[in-house]
Order: C-alpha cells, then sequence, then structure tokens
C-alpha cells in the first residue's frame, strides 16, 4: 500500500468507496435509512468530482487500485476518513491518518479536529482524539448521532 494526492480521474472510485464504505456499517449503529441519508443510491458523481477538486485528499492504494482516502482542510478539520470495506481492520486508517498528521505538521497546524460517527468514534479515540461535544445532524430527513473530536497534530 502507498498514500499519493488526489488526481482528478479518482473521483468516481472514491464515491463508490464512500458509498460502499457508509453501507457496508452495520444498522445496529445507524439504520437503513440514515446510511442512505448519509450515503445516497447511486452516488452523486458530479457532486463527487466538483467536492475532490476542492478538498484534494490524499489516497490510499493498492494493487493501483483506491482502498482509503482522507482530506485534510486548511484549519486542522478531518472531513472524510473512509476504507473500503475489504480493508478495513487492516491499518489502512491508521497509515492515513499518520500521513496527514505529518502534512498538518508540515504546514503549521497543531490542532485536529473532526465530527467521528458512531463506528469511527473508537478509531480517533485510540489515535488520541478527544471527545468535545455529541452531535445529531439533520441530513435528508434523518438525524444522525456523530461526536466533535480534536487532537493536537503529534498525539
Amino acid at each position: 500500500m502507498h498514500i499519493r494526492s488526489y488526481q482528478p480521474s479518482d473521483y468516481i472510485e472514491i464515491a463508490n468507496l464512500f458509498h460502499k464504505s457508509v453501507h457496508a456499517i452495520k444498522q445496529s449503529f445507524y439504520s437503513k435509512e440514515e446510511l442512505e441519508a448519509w450515503a445516497p443510491t447511486p452516488p452523486d458523481y458530479t457532486g463527487w468530482k466538483a467536492r475532490l477538486l476542492e478538498k484534494k485528499p490524499f489516497v490510499a492504494l493498492k494493487n493501483n487500485g483506491i482502498i482509503g482516502f482522507i482530506e485534510l482542510e486548511s484549519d486542522g478539520h478531518i472531513d472524510c476518513l473512509y476504507v473500503h470495506p475489504e480493508h478495513q481492520g487492516s491499518g489502512i486508517a491508521s497509515q492515513l491518518l499518520q500521513h496527514l498528521r505529518m502534512v498538518a505538521q508540515k504546514k503549521k497546524i497543531t490542532r485536529l479536529h473532526v465530527e467521528a460517527s458512531k463506528v469511527a468514534m473508537p478509531f480517533f479515540k485510540k489515535s488520541g482524539f478527544t471527545l468535545t461535544k455529541e452531535n445529531h445532524i439533520n441530513l435528508r430527513g434523518q438525524s444522525l448521532l456523530n461526536y466533535s473530536m480534536s487532537s493536537n497534530t503529534q498525539p
């Protein structure tokens, strides 16, 4: 596996990875309706193309396929961190976060913050993030629970 910067030709693969990752979440965490509100079927490829041109994520590749991605905004916000369901639990998210921390340090960003899902919250907690508040986000007619968390760029 290696990590590289986003290329405009990545947008369909990333949109599909996001959709698969969200819909692979167990319904004990979020209902089918909540998952569909979070990641509508089919993915909005035009929206993803525009979004990713602005966000410019880092992508994890294995055998020339994208298996994960992470985004860093200029204020230290991590908007997305997703790993393909077939590769979850194999350290990809940790490697992406480690890469992001190095980039943030080079950019003199001292704090990272994220709104983590119920599924992602334990990962971020284990990675040195602290819980700052619980959020209820209204999205496409559903109320989704997530958690605001923050960390120094050096855990």
